[in-house]
């Protein structure tokens, strides 16, 4: 069941702030709409780890798209591109 608070509760934010937990979320409403979520700094770390893998695999499934559309170079090649433009 979802912890649902009204964000006036903040008043007395010590207890808002034990009721949250992993996996236990604190979501806080202004105007009876939903306005925040109050998360434990552990699921906050996973859910940014999340985001990272999201984005890698995002752009690798982006390259081997391309590689299999417009065809695939070389480890060689690879690594001489890599070397002309880090090279210092």
């Amino acid at each position: 069941m979802p912890n649902i608070k009204p964000i006036s509760d903040l008043r007395n934010y010590g207890e808002v702030l034990r009721s949250v937990s992993v996996g236990s979320p604190v979501f806080l409403t202004k105007n009876g709409r939903g306005q925040y979520a109050v998360l434990h700094i552990d699921e906050y770390v996973e859910y940014e780890k999340t985001l990272a893998w999201r984005k890698l695999k995002s752009e690798l499934d982006r390259g081997r798209q391309s590689g299999e559309e417009n065809g695939w170079i070389s480890a060689d090649a690879v690594f001489t591109r890599l070397e002309e433009r880090y090279d210092d």
